[in-house]
């Protein structure tokens, strides 16, 4: 971990299996146990790390600031990458997401940012595009002496404004500074829980934080997602600490409570935020594959990863809620033969661990202090 700023934020490459830092230990849960044959029978099983980064080609830095409750997530190619968004919420934050229509002249993105801060978080892609610059990278119409290449990086925020941290900054955010931070401390393993992006997150009434999950399947196609979760619905089900997401978790990645208890009243929101304000909740994301996509076909994707949200969250896509999903083609294998059946597979399979990285991402999550939030767990069954 690399401190800047007098200690004030940080570039975060620890592991995402490392211990807690706050709160109270792990539950229990059966472990490697749970489901062990399901998972000896499965064609399809989560990468190495089970994080975005399985997908070739693609890292990931974080940087916080602890003060001020916030951070920056960066999701790194190691080259131009193909892009598409799909918006859902009706409170969207967002940059230079029109670039990316299938119509439009740029083909490719050079870094996705998600970043806290709400409209300040925004300068988080300033940031990377400086330092993505300073290294020749980005787009450019023609080659010319002393022309910079204009670095392409589309951004979503989330709102953390109200978190308690200390927002003082008067006129400097600390978020251009926090998005180059986070670019250069790009690497294969990253933080899940109380970091980046979901730093200052809450999902619903309990801590939100950043999750990721991935799967590869047996003929070689590899799926990630990466999602900050700061939502105003649930994740779990009321009355108990099941996770919406239950039907789609491998293993123990979030705890193996199944799905018994996922039942709710038509208007029963469980710790859903019971006072929502406008552009105060988000869940921004971004789902990649190593398959070589068209823009129309990672907008696609993008389409049906949002379905991975909404089978995770309850409400989703709320008038209250920014939903943003990002899908990333690295292009590292062809798309297959039949080419519509396989990219429904990849967006199906997008969808199922976008939903499990949500999960992930609250399960991880540690409170900033010892008084609270609450998070998942410090729950009982009630």
């Amino acid at each position: 971990m690399r401190r800047m700023d007098g200690d004030s934020f940080a570039g975060t490459g620890r592991h995402h299996t490392d211990p807690p830092r706050q709160g109270k230990p792990p539950v229990d849960s059966p472990g490697a146990a749970c489901h062990p044959s399901a998972m000896e029978n499965r064609s399809a099983r989560p990468g190495a790390q089970n994080l975005i980064t399985d997908v070739a080609g693609l890292a990931v830095g974080q940087a916080e600031d602890a003060r001020a409750r916030t951070g920056v997530t960066v999701i790194l190619p190691d080259r131009a990458a193909v892009c598409a968004c799909d918006v859902r919420g009706g409170g969207p934050g967002t940059r230079e997401t029109d670039a990316l229509a299938a119509e439009n002249l740029v083909e490719a993105i050079d870094a996705v940012v998600l970043s806290g801060g709400s409209v300040y978080g925004l300068a988080a892609a300033d940031g990377v595009a400086a330092w993505l610059g300073a290294q020749g990278r980005g787009f450019a119409l023609t080659a010319a002496p002393g022309v910079p290449p204009s670095p392409v990086i589309p951004a979503a925020i989330l709102y953390d404004l109200a978190n308690g941290g200390d927002k003082a900054w008067g006129l400097e955010p600390p978020y251009r500074s926090l998005g180059m931070a986070a670019a250069e401390a790009a690497s294969q393993s990253f933080t899940l829980g109380t970091a980046g992006a979901g730093y200052g997150a809450m999902a619903g009434s309990l801590k939100g934080g950043t999750g990721s999950a991935s799967i590869v399947t047996a003929d070689g196609i590899t799926v990630g997602a990466l999602a900050c979760v700061n939502s105003f619905g649930a994740v779990t089900a009321p009355g108990g600490r099941a996770f919406w997401a239950a039907p789609y978790e491998i293993g123990d990645e979030f705890g193996c409570l199944g799905s018994a208890g996922l039942r709710a009243a038509p208007e029963d929101w469980g710790r859903a935020k019971t006072n929502p304000g406008a552009r105060q909740n988000t869940t921004i994301a971004c789902v990649a594959t190593d398959v070589a996509l068209t823009p129309a076909q990672a907008k696609r994707v993008a389409i049906m990863a949002q379905d991975g949200l909404a089978r995770a969250v309850r409400p989703a896509h709320a008038p209250f809620d920014g939903d943003v999903v990002f899908a990333l083609s690295t292009g590292r294998i062809p798309l297959a033969e039949p080419a519509q059946r396989t990219l429904t597979r990849i967006g199906a399979l997008a969808a199922d661990c976008l939903a499990r990285a949500i999960a992930r991402g609250v399960y991880a999550a540690t409170p900033w202090t010892s008084e609270g939030p609450i998070c998942w767990r410090d729950l009982t069954d009630d």
